[in-house]
C-alpha cells in the first residue's frame, strides 16, 4: 500500500532528485511559489438595532459571496467606528451604509465623491480610493459649464461611475417616519421631516386645532394632558419629542466630525449656512444677499446675526470658516489638514477677503452658477471659538504620530452656532435638549434697528420663504435615544414623542397604525443605500473584480423582500433626480440592473455564471470551489 506522502517530504526529494539530474534552478522556481490561499473579504455594516435595512443588503451579499467561493467575515459595528473604519482609517474591504443627503442633490456632490485629488484625505472625500482620469475630467468639466453642455458631461459621469462602480447604488428607500400629528403638522412627504428644512416647516397645532403658520412665532400649544405632561418635563412652552436609535447627537456636536455625522439633521440647525436649498432653488440664509462680480469672484452680504453667546457673525467669520475647512491647522503643522466633512464645496473656494463687517469676497473661479451656489452651503463657524482648535491634537499631552487637529477630534461641547436652534444640555447615550433662538433672524420682524441707509426699516427675513418666518414652531427640542427602531414606533404610537428620526425598518409599520392618533410619513429620500469598495486593496483595486461583485446584488429582491416595497432600485447615485438620469441608467420598467446585471437564474442567483465570470478575469478556484487568491 502507497503510504501519503506530505507536501513538504515530497518538496524534499524532489529537489534532491532534480538537484542530481542539473535541474536545481527549476527547483526553486517551483518550490519557491505561494500557494494560493482563498479570498478573504471583511464586509462592514452597522447592526440591525441601528438600521434594519442596511443589515439585510449586507447579509444577501455575504450570502451570494459565500456561494461563489469568497470567504466573507460580516463585521456589524457602531455607527461611529464604522465611519471611522471607513472614512477616517481607510480600514476596510467592503461596506454598507447611506449617503449624508436626504434631499435631491446637485452632481457636483459628485466631485468631493469621486475625485482623485481626495484620494489621500480621510472623510467623505473619495473615501473609496477611486483615481481615474476620465472621472476627475468629467467632474471639472459638469463644474465649467451649463445648459445642454453640462447636462452632456453630467450623462457621461453618472455612466463612467456606474461602470466602473467604485460604489454600487443598491436603492432609494422611502424615509419612514412614525408620527403624531395632535401637537404638531407639517409632516409630510416632499419635505423630509428628518431634515433641518423639514423640522423647521413644522406648524404648532393650536387649541381649535387648526395648524399655526408661524405668524405669531410658532409658539404650539399643547392640546391634550399627555402633551403638557411632557412638556412641563421641558420648561415652558412646547417641545417637540422626537426619539432615534442614533445615539451620536447625545455626544458630539461637531459639524466637521465625519464619523459622528449621518445627514447633519440636528447640526444643521445649530449652524447657519450662507445659502439654504429649497426645492430646486438656492434660497439666502445667513446671506442676506450674493452676486458675482466677475467670472472668478463672488460677493456675499451677511444678515445683522449673533451667535448663541452674544458675539456679532461677521464676514471674518465667513472668512475664517473656509480657510478652516481648507486647513484646520490653519498653518500651524507642516502639512494641511482639511476638513473630513464639506471638501467638495469648499474647496470650490480659492480665497476669501472680508471687504467690510457684513461682507466678503469669495474667489471662485471657472464654475456655473449651480455650483458656486454650492459653494455657499457650508456651515459657518465663529472665529473666536475655533480659532483655539487649530493646534496637532493631543492626548494627556501626548501628539499624535499622525496630522490631526484638535478641531477634528473635539466633541464641540456646548457649541457656538448661529443657528434657529441652541444647545441646552444632553446625558451622553440618553438624551439631548436644544432651545428656540430667540435672537434668530427667522424670529425677527422688521424695527427701527433694521432700517437702511434710506431710514425705511428693513425685513431681516427678506428673500427667506415666508413658510420658515417665525419658525421652528416649538420652543425646545427633545432627542431621545431608544434601543430599536420598533420601540421608537411603539413610542411615537403610545403618545411618548411627537416623531421618530430613526432608520425604520418595514416589520416597525404595522405598529404605527396601532394608534389612531399615529400615521407613517413616506418620502421618497436622496440617501442612497450602497456597496462601497476600497479601490487601494486588491482584488478590489480592479474595476472588473468590482463589476463582477456589483452583479452579485440582487437590487429588485432587497426591494421586494428586505425594504418589503418602501424603496427603489437604482443605479446612479443621482436617481433621487430621474430628469438627471440618462436612459442608459434608467431602472423604469427594468427587473434588473441595467449595466452591471444580477446573475440571475430563475429569481436566485447563478453560481456557475458569477464564478465564469471570475474566471473570465483570471481567477481560480479549488477543488472545493473556494476562490482563490494570494496572501493579501
Amino acid at each position: 500500500m502507497t503510504r501519503p506522502i506530505s507536501r513538504r517530504a515530497a518538496l524534499a526529494g524532489f529537489g534532491l532528485a532534480a538537484a542530481s539530474a542539473g535541474c536545481l534552478g527549476r527547483t526553486e522556481n517551483i518550490a519557491g511559489r505561494d500557494p494560493h490561499s482563498q479570498l478573504t473579504l471583511e464586509l462592514n455594516a452597522t447592526p440591525a438595532d441601528s438600521d434594519p435595512n442596511g443589515i439585510r443588503i449586507a447579509r444577501q451579499l455575504e450570502e451570494h459571496l459565500t456561494a461563489v467561493g469568497i470567504d466573507v467575515r460580516l463585521n456589524t459595528v457602531g455607527q461611529t467606528d464604522l465611519w471611522r473604519k471607513v472614512l477616517i482609517n481607510q480600514n476596510f474591504d467592503l461596506y454598507v451604509e447611506q449617503f449624508v443627503e436626504t434631499e435631491p442633490f446637485d452632481s457636483d456632490a459628485l466631485y468631493g465623491l469621486a475625485h482623485s485629488r481626495f484620494v489621500a484625505e480621510p472623510g467623505w472625500q473619495n473615501p473609496f480610493g477611486l483615481t481615474e482620469m476620465a472621472v476627475d475630467d468629467l467632474l471639472a468639466e459638469q463644474r465649467r459649464t451649463a445648459g445642454s453642455e453640462r447636462d452632456d458631461a453630467v450623462a457621461a459621469l453618472q455612466e463612467a461611475i456606474c461602470e466602473l462602480q467604485p460604489f454600487s447604488v443598491v436603492a432609494f428607500p422611502d424615509a419612514l417616519t412614525a408620527v403624531q400629528e395632535r401637537r404638531f403638522t407639517g409632516w409630510t412627504a416632499d419635505r423630509q421631516p428628518v431634515s433641518a428644512a423639514g423640522l423647521l416647516e413644522l406648524d404648532g397645532v393650536s387649541d381649535d386645532g387648526a395648524g399655526d403658520a408661524g405668524s405669531t412665532g410658532g409658539n404650539a400649544t399643547a392640546s391634550d394632558a399627555n402633551a403638557s405632561d411632557a412638556n412641563a418635563d421641558d420648561g415652558d412652552g412646547a417641545a417637540l419629542r422626537l426619539v432615534t436609535t442614533d445615539d451620536r447627537i447625545t455626544e458630539n456636536w461637531n459639524p466637521i466630525a465625519a464619523e459622528y455625522r449621518r445627514h447633519g439633521t440636528f447640526t444643521g440647525l445649530l449652524y447657519d449656512p450662507l445659502v439654504r436649498v429649497d426645492g430646486e432653488s438656492a434660497v439666502p440664509w445667513l446671506a442676506a444677499d450674493w452676486e458675482r462680480v466677475d467670472d472668478d469672484a463672488v460677493d456675499v452680504t451677511l444678515r445683522d446675526a449673533r451667535w448663541h453667546d452674544g458675539e456679532p457673525v461677521t464676514a471674518d467669520d465667513v472668512a475664517f470658516t473656509y480657510a478652516f475647512l481648507r486647513d484646520t491647522s490653519m498653518g500651524s503643522v507642516e502639512t494641511a489638514v482639511p476638513t473630513p466633512r464639506f471638501r467638495g464645496r469648499s474647496s470650490l473656494v480659492e480665497n476669501e477677503r472680508a471687504l467690510d463687517d457684513r461682507t466678503v469676497r469669495l474667489t471662485v473661479p471657472d464654475v456655473n452658477d449651480a455650483v458656486a451656489a454650492r459653494a455657499l452651503q457650508v456651515p459657518v463657524i465663529p472665529e473666536h471659538v475655533w480659532s483655539d482648535r487649530t493646534d496637532a491634537a493631543t492626548i494627556a499631552g501626548f501628539e499624535f504620530d499622525f496630522e490631526t487637529t484638535e478641531a477634528i477630534v473635539s466633541n464641540n461641547a456646548d457649541p457656538v452656532g448661529s443657528g434657529p436652534l441652541r444647545f441646552v444640555e444632553a446625558t451622553a447615550g440618553e438624551s439631548v435638549v436644544f432651545e428656540r433662538n430667540p435672537d434668530h433672524f427667522l424670529v425677527r420682524s422688521a424695527s427701527g434697528d433694521d432700517a437702511d441707509a434710506s431710514g425705511t426699516a428693513a425685513d431681516p427675513r427678506a428673500g427667506v420663504p415666508p413658510r420658515y418666518h417665525g419658525k421652528p414652531a416649538f420652543d425646545r427640542l427633545r432627542v431621545e435615544v431608544l434601543p430599536s427602531d420598533i420601540s421608537a414606533a411603539e413610542s411615537v404610537a403610545e403618545g411618548l414623542a411627537d416623531a421618530t428620526v430613526s432608520n425604520l425598518g418595514p416589520e416597525s409599520v404595522p405598529r404605527i397604525g396601532r394608534s389612531a392618533d399615529t400615521r407613517l410619513v413616506s418620502g421618497r429620500s436622496a440617501a442612497f443605500y450602497h456597496v462601497g469598495y476600497n479601490a487601494r486593496r486588491s482584488p478590489l483595486s480592479n474595476p472588473r473584480f468590482r463589476a463582477v461583485i456589483a452583479r452579485l446584488i440582487d437590487k429588485s429582491a432587497i426591494v421586494d423582500d428586505a425594504f418589503e416595497g418602501y424603496a427603489k432600485a437604482a443605479t446612479s447615485p443621482l436617481a433621487a433626480s430621474p430628469d438627471a438620469v440618462p436612459s442608459s441608467l434608467a431602472w423604469d420598467g427594468r427587473e434588473t440592473d441595467p449595466v452591471h446585471p444580477f446573475f440571475d437564474d430563475g429569481g436566485s442567483l447563478d453560481v456557475e455564471a458569477a464564478r465564469a465570470a471570475l474566471r473570465d478575469i483570471g481567477y481560480r478556484f479549488d477543488d472545493e470551489g473556494r476562490l482563490l487568491s494570494r496572501g493579501q
